[in-house]
């Protein structure tokens, strides 16, 4: 990694830390459209005003946008999903070894 990709990533670290941020784009990976009633649903308890201010920063950064049937991602935010998908997969593994770890062994 280059120095000049440094800041690119902390900015998108910065935006998919925010709460809820990732539930958000994972809800809507299956690229049907949800209203913002259905997006909220699909999260889980994330109250209008967080989901409101989560959506505007992510149509903000280019990753959601709003059509004529509700909230999808943009190529982009599909881009970003698809990079993504690996992480359950490692979050299986990485736990599991984690819990074999006797406890202070860090």
């Amino acid at each position: 990694m280059s120095p000049k990709d440094v800041p690119a990533i902390s900015q998108l670290f910065d935006l998919l830390g925010s709460r809820y941020a990732l539930r958000v784009l994972w809800a809507l990976r299956d690229e049907h459209a949800q209203t913002f009633r259905l997006l909220q649903d699909s999260v889980g308890g994330i109250t209008p005003n967080t989901l409101n201010t989560r959506i505007k920063e992510l149509r903000a950064a280019g990753l959601l946008d709003h059509g004529p049937s509700g909230y999808l991602v943009t190529e982009s935010g599909k881009d970003l999903l698809r990079r993504l998908n690996e992480l359950p997969a490692f979050a299986s593994k990485w736990a599991a070894s984690r819990a074999k770890k006797p406890a202070g062994a860090d």
